[in-house]
């Protein structure tokens, strides 16, 4: 299907409820259990400095932006065999679209 602008609050929300216990997204914010957010769209896998990366990741050699957001979030395990992500997905088309509309703005 691929990604569709979606509602930026409910995404803040989600990020809130789902994913801020493990990233952050402002500049200059330190890495968590997971990577710093801030500049995510175009930043390729496994490149934020100083977060120790699986092999997996580093290796997946792919560019962030909407689309594959939209993939990886499904599933994360399935996108990246050998991610340290534990996060399940979210298996929603609109949970997706709501997450990444937010994200595009939130990590500039």
């Amino acid at each position: 299907m691929g990604f569709k602008e979606g509602d930026a609050k409910k995404g803040a929300n989600l990020f809130k409820t789902r994913c801020a216990q493990c990233h952050t997204l402002g500049e200059g914010e330190g890495n968590k259990i997971g990577p710093n957010l801030h500049g995510l769209f175009g930043r390729h896998t496994g490149s934020v400095e100083g977060f120790s990366y699986t092999d997996a990741n580093k290796a997946k050699g792919i560019e962030w932006n909407k689309d594959t957001l939209f993939e990886y979030l499904e599933n994360p395990k399935k996108y990246i065999p050998g991610t340290k992500m534990a996060f399940g997905g979210l298996k929603k088309d609109k949970d997706r679209n709501d997450l990444i509309t937010f994200l595009q703005d939130s990590t500039k």
